[in-house]
């Protein structure tokens, strides 16, 4: 199992973050272009989720795979979303997100006065933060890639 990306949306569509792991295949367009295309299928899919579902769903949309990998996705009440590209190995991980999010969003970028919520995190802290919760996760595999 392993991870491939991880990209955080502020509530306007500007990615915050972005950082791979092990990506083998690159969009083949620039990075501006990836947030947007990503940002947008995710509204889309919120729509179309909430639109479609014959049951009221509190949670909304949560993942989606396709035959070579799964997006996982979380937001929350400020309209912070969190998404990871994984395997299909990789199951349920809200909990993750939600750890991301609580645990080193609001503790290095929410908490820091010199981080702007509105503008891509420049904090080399919360990128070491992260980047070392994510390699410590039991599904990212180092000898993916």
């Amino acid at each position: 199992m392993t991870v491939h990306n991880l990209y955080l949306f502020d509530r306007n569509g500007i990615c915050l973050h972005y950082s791979e792991w092990h990506r083998k295949k690159q969009a083949g367009i620039s990075k501006e272009e990836e947030f947007k295309l990503m940002y947008g299928m995710l509204f889309s899919m919120r729509s179309f989720v909430g639109k479609m579902s014959p049951v009221d769903m509190k949670d909304g949309f949560l993942a989606f795979q396709t035959s070579k990998y799964k997006l996982h996705y979380y937001e929350t009440p400020s309209g912070l979303k969190v998404v990871m590209n994984t395997d299909l190995g990789v199951g349920n991980i809200r909990d993750v997100l939600h750890q991301i999010y609580s645990n080193i969003y609001v503790e290095f970028v929410v908490k820091n006065p010199l981080c702007s919520l509105s503008e891509p995190i420049q904090s080399e802290l919360f990128h070491a933060k992260l980047d070392g919760f994510i390699r410590g996760l039991p599904f990212f595999s180092a000898r993916a890639g």
